[in-house]
């Protein structure tokens, strides 16, 4: 259940549920576990959640943007498991299944956001959403 969380997570925001593994210690990825790591990805979930509102900013849906999030969807899934010296193969389909449809339901949320003049409100709320959703299942 956690990793799809985490795969939800990251279909809203790609690079926060590895900072969120980075910031919380999770053993899963030994690469995660020092402090530059915690900074570097601390750092680019940031410049991630200040981007998404740029006006330049492609879809999510695009099939580059769409196979990022998916691949650090599985990699969240798989930190998660290897961290709980757990089989791999379920948390990291559950965590690309999440990340599919929360892609999918994000783009779908802004779209309905901007639809009524909403969003910048729309994206705050999806951020907030995606680190709550990270944070909680890494805890």
């Amino acid at each position: 259940m956690r990793a799809a969380v985490l795969g939800a997570a990251t279909g809203a925001r790609s690079v926060t549920p590895i900072a969120a593994l980075a910031r919380s210690g999770h053993p899963g990825l030994p690469a995660l576990a020092g402090p530059w790591a915690r900074r570097l990805t601390t750092a680019a979930a940031l410049g991630e959640l200040v981007t998404d509102k740029l006006p330049t900013t492609g879809s999510r849906l695009a099939p580059a943007a769409f196979g990022g999030r998916l691949a650090l969807g599985a990699l969240a899934g798989y930190a998660l498991a290897r961290g709980h010296r757990a089989p791999v193969v379920v948390p990291v389909l559950a965590a690309v299944v999440a990340a599919a449809a929360s892609s999918y339901a994000g783009a779908a949320w802004r779209a309905a956001g901007a639809r009524h003049g909403l969003a910048f409100p729309a994206a705050i709320a999806e951020d907030g959403a995606a680190v709550l959703l990270a944070d909680s299942a890494v805890r």
